[in-house]
């Protein structure tokens, strides 16, 4: 007996009832990106594996760990993206976006990682990310924060919290990772393997441990904020400046460094309680350095993700009450030429009624299992062809949702009265 196939660990089946949630999610997200001038973006979901070397950086878990890399007929090195900034920066670049612009972009899509599956943490998952090229002021970043501030009262998220720092210049950065390794060797006894293993390659992201018994020692290192030069100093105080203004609340997190080595100046999170270990909905800042350091000449850049999944499982943790759309009308058909008739009435109706949302029973059956599929659909109403609507030239109509007498309409007179029910 032949094994059977399954998806793939920590890969899941979007499932017809769940589909409306998901699609509810991404028209809220990109009704109030659009509102805000941002244009849509679509990249490969594979790029050359060297892409995220040279953005991510080689010795990040997500390049060392967790990408799906495979070698094409070609002998090229090809990686699943893993995150779609890098993508993103490339296509601008490839397609001429970038030189003496500013562009304001969003993208959506999977991602790939190979991680250990838990909850809010898939191998592939998907995200909602926004960039923008060009602006080097601390305005955009408040753009970008007030913008996700305002996604989640409009998705019926609450308690969900801004986290917000600055990590400085690559030379200050640089200076302040100097007194962090001189700071963890002195307390090396204390280091778990996992901080062990950064200190040597990425000793910021000990700062950003969730492991309990490394919290006072990190809570006693050194703090970025006060080796910050004076442009990115300036740069933040004017960020919480536009912030208090906009009444956006947040509160400074000295240890909050962001995964990945591109980052600069601002960073933030959003973050929730409510998903474990799993707790940031959003997260972004600068990337400055990034355009320069994948061939092209320096532009600023800003921008964030959000993980759909998470915000998927908030809302559904929140009771927020997904819309629904069910069929306006159910057509129910009973006999060849009823069939024939009804085909040819549907079609018709299509045409004659804007936004009409109308099911066609198929598989033939009696009028009483047509009438529990119509009822199973959730359609609104039942429109009924038999032998007598044919030979007079009409339809019977039944409300499914209300008590009410069933209706004789003339079918001439039905796409008026289908007009009446789709506007509500």
């Amino acid at each position: 007996m032949a094994k059977k196939i399954q998806a793939i660990r920590g890969m899941h089946d979007t499932l017809p009832e769940q589909t409306p949630r998901w699609q509810h999610l991404e028209k809220t997200v990109s009704d109030l990106l659009q509102s805000y001038g941002y244009g849509e973006i679509r990249m490969p979901v594979v790029e050359m594996t060297e892409l995220f070397c040279r953005s991510i950086g080689e010795v990040t878990d997500i390049v060392e760990k967790e990408m799906y890399s495979f070698e094409d007929r070609n002998g090229d090195s090809l990686t699943l993206r893993p995150e779609g900034t890098a993508s993103c920066v490339r296509a601008c670049m490839e397609n001429g976006l970038l030189h003496n612009q500013v562009q304001k972009l969003w993208y959506k899509g999977p991602m790939f990682r190979h991680e250990r599956p838990q909850k809010g943490r898939y191998r592939q998952f998907h995200q909602v990310g926004v960039e923008t090229f060009g602006l080097a002021g601390p305005d955009i970043d408040a753009e970008l924060i007030c913008m996700t501030a305002r996604l989640w009262p409009a998705l019926g998220l609450k308690d969900i919290k801004l986290q917000l720092n600055s990590l400085g210049s690559s030379d200050a950065r640089a200076n302040y990772r100097e007194k962090l390794v001189e700071y963890y060797n002195q307390h090396a006894a204390k280091l778990d393997e996992d901080s062990q293993r950064r200190l040597k390659t990425n000793p910021l992201r000990i700062l950003d441990s969730k492991n309990p018994e490394m919290q006072a020692l990190n809570e006693a290192a050194p703090k970025l904020m006060d080796y910050l030069d004076d442009d990115s100093r300036q740069h933040f105080e004017r960020l919480r400046e536009l912030l208090d203004a906009a009444g956006v609340e947040y509160t400074i997190n000295p240890r909050l460094v962001r995964g990945l080595d591109y980052y600069c100046k601002t960073v933030f999170e959003w973050v929730t309680d409510k998903l474990g270990a799993q707790g940031t909905v959003c997260a972004g800042g600068r990337f400055d350095g990034l355009v320069e350091q994948l061939g092209g000449k320096p532009v600023p850049a800003s921008g964030f993700a959000m993980g759909l999944e998470r915000l998927i499982s908030l809302m559904e943790d929140d009771n927020v009450v997904f819309p629904t759309r069910p069929a306006h009308a159910y057509l129910v058909m009973f006999g060849d030429e009823a069939e024939k008739l009804g085909l040819q009435l549907a079609e018709q109706l299509r045409n004659e009624v804007t936004d009409l949302r109308l099911v066609m029973n198929c598989g033939g059956g009696s009028f009483k299992s047509q009438f529990k599929k119509a009822d199973k659909s959730n359609a609104l109403f039942a429109i009924i062809i038999g032998e007598d609507e044919i030979n007079n030239g009409t339809v019977s109509m039944k409300n499914l949702r209300e008590k009410s007498e069933q209706q004789t309409v003339q079918q001439s007179e039905l796409a008026e009265q289908l007009n009446k029910i789709v506007r509500g």
